[in-house]
């Protein structure tokens, strides 16, 4: 089960942020971030706060649960993103391909 300091970690890198650019924005020390992302410390709700207003899916980091939901997802979709989100590099790029594959044989 992907915890939540690798689902901070997942959320921080779709947003595109390194660790110490993100640290900055609450302010934390980039070990203090690793910490978390390590889950070596829990994160603190005021920071989650912060990230949220950078785009953070809060939900998703907390719970697993993507807060997309409320926007009208379906179920497969959502297991879709979760896959996604879980996976490491190489697998995120095999989605990336097939959805590809598939778009240009429609």
């Amino acid at each position: 089960m992907v915890g939540a300091g690798i689902r901070l970690r997942q959320e921080r890198e779709r947003l595109g942020f390194s660790q110490s650019d993100f640290a900055a924005l609450v302010p934390v020390t980039r070990k203090t971030m690793f910490n978390w992302e390590s889950g070596a410390g829990q994160v603190a709700s005021d920071a989650l706060a912060v990230w949220a207003g950078s785009g953070l899916d809060v939900l998703y980091v907390v719970t697993g649960q993507r807060a997309l939901s409320a926007a009208g997802l379906s179920a497969r979709h959502l297991r879709l993103l979760s896959l996604f989100d879980s996976t490491d590099e190489p697998g995120r790029a095999a989605i990336e391909a097939a959805a590809q594959q598939a778009q240009a044989r429609a």
